[in-house]
C-alpha cells in the first residue's frame, strides 16, 4: 500500500472523531464498479467499440452522445447495454470486497457509487454480492456527464448534505436539480460540462471530506477535480497509475483500505 504525502489526512475511525488542525472528519467513500467492486471485465470495451464500428481512442460515451439524431444515440446505448448485461453472469466480487464493506457498515461510513455502467449491471452486483448493504447515491451513465467530469461525485456530496461556501469558482450549487446538473455554456471546458458558474457566498457542494476508489484515470480526475483524496485500486492494466499526480494511495485490494482508515493513513 502506497500511501499519500499530504498536510493533513483523514481522522483514524479507530477513535471517536476530535477537531484537528491536521486531520479532517472523513464523511463518505464513493466507488466506481467496474474494476474496483468486482474484478475488470476489459473485453467488454474491445467488444463495444467492434459493434459501433469505432476506434480504440475513441470514447464509446462521448461517441455516443455525439451522434446525430436521438433514434441513433439510443440504438447505439443498447449496443452496450447488451453486451453489459452479457457479462453481467461473469461478475466476480474483488478480493476483500465483503471484509471493507463490513467494516465500513460498521463504522457507519456512507457509501455512493459514481459509474460509467448502466443501472442493471450495478444492481446486479450489489445482489449478487453485497445484499443489505446500502449504497446511496447511485450515479450511473445516465446522469450527465460521466466521469472524468466531476459532476456525478459533486452531486453525491451535495445529496449528503456536504456544503461550502463559493469563492465564485465552478461547483455544483446546493439547489441544483436532483437529476443532474445544468452545463456550462461556455466552449473548451470539457471537464467542467456538468458544472455551474457560482456567485461568490452561494452554498456549493463540497467533496473535500469524500474519498474517491476506482481504477482507471477516469475515476481519479474525476476524484481530484471534485476534491476528494483518491484511491487506486491496482492491476497488472492501470500500473502507470500508480505515480499519477491524480493518485492519492495506491492499494492492491480493497480490504487493504481498512487498515488506512482505521489507522489515518489517507
Amino acid at each position: 500500500m502506497q500511501a499519500p504525502a499530504t498536510g493533513w489526512k483523514f481522522a483514524p475511525l479507530r477513535r471517536p472523531f476530535a477537531p484537528n488542525p491536521r486531520t479532517r472528519k472523513l464523511e463518505g467513500i464513493v466507488f466506481d464498479v467496474d474494476g474496483t467492486l468486482c474484478e475488470p471485465q476489459t473485453y467488454m470495451f474491445s467488444e463495444m467499440r467492434s459493434a459501433l464500428g469505432i476506434s480504440k481512442s475513441q470514447d464509446i460515451l462521448e461517441h455516443v452522445y455525439s451522434l446525430p439524431t436521438p433514434e441513433r444515440q439510443h440504438q447505439a446505448m443498447e449496443t452496450i447495454r447488451d453486451i453489459e448485461r452479457r457479462a453481467m453472469a461473469q461478475q466476480v466480487a474483488q478480493p476483500g470486497l465483503a471484509q471493507l464493506m463490513a467494516y465500513l457498515d460498521e463504522r457507519g461510513v456512507r457509501k455512493g457509487i459514481c459509474t460509467r455502467n448502466f443501472d442493471t449491471p450495478v444492481h446486479n452486483l450489489l445482489g449478487k454480492f453485497l445484499e443489505g448493504s446500502v449504497f446511496a447515491p447511485i450515479v450511473t451513465r445516465e446522469f450527465r456527464p460521466p466521469k472524468p467530469d466531476p459532476a456525478g461525485i459533486l452531486h453525491i456530496a451535495r445529496s449528503w448534505g456536504l456544503l461550502r461556501v463559493s469563492t465564485g469558482e465552478t461547483g455544483v450549487p446546493a439547489e441544483a436539480e436532483e437529476e443532474g446538473v445544468p452545463r456550462l455554456p461556455e466552449e473548451g471546458q470539457k471537464w467542467a460540462e456538468g458544472l455551474m458558474q457560482t456567485e461568490t457566498g452561494e452554498e456549493v457542494a463540497d467533496a473535500s471530506g469524500l474519498i474517491m476508489v476506482g481504477d482507471s484515470i477516469d475515476d481519479m480526475t474525476a476524484g481530484r477535480r471534485a476534491g476528494a483524496r483518491t484511491v487506486l485500486l491496482v492491476n497488472d492494466v492501470n500500473r502507470h497509475l500508480v505515480d499519477h499526480d491524480h493518485t492519492d494511495l495506491v492499494i492492491s485490494r480493497l480490504d487493504e483500505l481498512i487498515d488506512a482508515l482505521e489507522n489515518g493513513l489517507l
